[in-house]
């Protein structure tokens, strides 16, 4: 895959050609998405939450978002601006390739989920359960519901999607990027407030939370259970976990290790070469293909190596061998039961522009549909 570096970017050969084509076709096809954007900007949020505001990193608190009509809450982080070394040393046990070379990343302030996304939020975004709320008691729809309405939705799972392992409280799972991004707009669309997947430089920043070793405790396996969900021979049942019972790292943030692993907005890379020798300020690897695209954090079926600040994977088609429909899913990862989402929540409101290269992206529009 041919990359170019363009500023503090990293975008694919393809990317760049159709870049001019992508974002008018985003400035059609998003109307009612892009209305989002303005309205938000300008009118207030559906749920008043004073925490929430902060025009300058010192202003930032945390703050619990509330999905207007439910009694689904989420906590979000302040996350301080700084300078981190990314990726790993050659020394460091358990390390692969794809983690270097190390190289340094200037980050802005953001907020990030405390937790995974639950099923508490992702079923009603997932079954549409605040359209059918609202048609049951005959409530019109407000501003925000029909912003809301606009977002595509997941077509409804053929099976039970926690498959048995837990659903009030525990993470949500098994949704494939499209889905997540999805979610992101969804949620932004019921508070008025813009939220996305992470990049990766930005959850490795927050996952180290000032660390520069293995763990964002330090380099020692034997304390790893104090923090993460990882794989146990001995569990009678293996599974995910509610999420927040152990303990958090020096940001706040729990379940950063393990639990499940959780979706950023990169294409998946093999090295970061292109970020060799540079300081780069927030990088992104803009998607041009499906697959792979990156995950990070391990998970409740992962030996500790993969649990690691810097570990990195890449998604598979073969996160679908279950998938029984034809074309297969856009929205569901059968086989990938270890994978959920975390959001975040920039300081600074993002252009046009960078709303476009965070959503939905070309090749994602072009797929075949279930």
């Amino acid at each position: 895959m041919m990359l170019t570096f363009v500023g503090a970017k990293v975008t694919t050969e393809n990317t760049l050609i159709t870049r001019s084509l992508v974002v008018l076709g985003m400035c059609l096809w998003g109307l009612t998405l892009h209305g989002l954007a303005s309205e938000s900007d300008s009118s207030p949020p559906l749920v008043s939450v004073p925490e929430a505001v902060a025009q300058s990193e010192e202003e930032m608190q945390p703050y619990a978002e509330r999905l207007a009509g439910t009694s689904v809450k989420f906590d979000m982080v302040p996350i301080p601006g700084g300078t981190f070394q990314m990726g790993s040393p050659e020394t460091e046990e358990g390390r692969e390739d794809d983690e270097g070379p190390v190289h340094e990343v200037k980050i802005s302030p953001f907020w990030m989920g405390k937790h995974e996304v639950t099923w508490d939020s992702y079923e009603i975004f997932m079954l549409s359960l605040d359209t059918e709320r609202r048609e049951l008691t005959g409530k019109p729809a407000t501003k925000f519901d029909k912003l809301a309405d606009a977002v595509a939705r997941p077509t409804k799972p053929y099976t039970d999607m926690t498959f048995g392992m837990g659903k009030s409280g525990f993470p949500a799972i098994s949704m494939t990027q499209t889905a997540a991004k999805r979610y992101c707009e969804w949620v932004s669309a019921r508070t008025g407030r813009y939220y996305r997947l992470p990049t990766e430089a930005e959850w490795e920043y927050a996952c180290r939370a000032g660390s520069q070793t293995a763990y964002h405790f330090g380099d020692d396996v034997d304390q790893l259970r104090e923090y993460a969900w990882f794989y146990d021979p001995d569990e009678d049942l293996p599974g995910y976990h509610k999420v927040g019972q152990l303990k958090p790292n020096a940001f706040g943030l729990h379940d950063m290790h393990g639990n499940v692993a959780e979706w950023v907005l990169d294409q998946y890379v093999p090295n970061y070469d292109a970020f060799a020798g540079k300081t780069v300020e927030d990088p992104f690897v803009e998607a041009a293909t499906i697959y792979p695209r990156s995950v990070r954090g391990g998970s409740w079926d992962d030996d500790p190596e993969w649990l690691r600040s810097a570990a990195r994977r890449g998604s598979t088609n073969d996160w679908k061998r279950q998938d029984p429909q034809l074309p297969q899913s856009i929205w569901y990862f059968t086989d990938a039961q270890f994978l959920g989402l975390r959001v975040v929540r920039p300081l600074t409101p993002p252009s046009q522009e960078e709303r476009t290269s965070y959503g939905i992206d070309e090749a994602q529009r072009t797929q075949p549909r279930e």
